[in-house]
């Protein structure tokens, strides 16, 4: 006679694993996080007089190898706006994955909360640090203080959703 095994009510009533849930959690957070950057450039390049301008001036360094040209004569393109809005919000989904399943390990281990934190801190750093270095050309075009404040914005907005979807997170040194 063989034994049957019956689910638990529990396990009926999270239909979706944890780790999924977290995964799911951080692309609804990275795409947060891009649409803030993207408000927020839209935002700058109105007020400019040239809305849709950084998409395109980022797109076409991405996609067509750096070839920016002259900045007087580039005119926006949708084509470039919607190419680089894709891979933005895929890499900013991508991030925010991480991100989840780091705060889901902090979670079930406190102490491991100010190393993230920490870490946040020194990626950010990081990644301004590398774009003054490595593209330049982009931040002649782009001022890099408003890429700084893009980027705090966006992770002030996908903090605020981790801190809502994580309400028993402690941080202990």
């Amino acid at each position: 006679m063989a034994a049957r095994v019956t689910p638990t009510v529990d396990a009926l009533s999270d239909p979706v694993p944890d780790t999924a849930r977290l995964y799911q959690e951080g692309m609804i957070a990275g795409v947060i996080g891009a649409a803030t950057v993207a408000v927020w450039f839209l935002l700058l390049d109105t007020a400019a007089g040239h809305p849709l301008y950084t998409p395109t001036v980022l797109g076409t360094a991405i996609f067509r190898r750096g070839a920016l040209g002259s900045p007087e004569t580039l005119s926006v393109s949708l084509e470039m706006v919607g190419m680089f809005t894709w891979v933005h919000m895929l890499v900013f989904a991508a991030l925010g994955g991480i991100a989840s399943r780091l705060l889901g390990m902090v979670e079930r281990n406190p102490s491991w909360g100010f190393g993230l934190l920490l870490f946040a801190v020194v990626f950010e750093f990081g990644f301004v640090a590398a774009a003054l270095v490595f593209a330049a050309p982009v931040l002649r075009l782009i001022p890099w203080p408003s890429v700084l404040v893009a980027n705090l914005l966006a992770a002030g907005a996908m903090s605020a959703y981790f801190w809502r979807r994580h309400p028993r997170l402690v941080v202990r040194p």
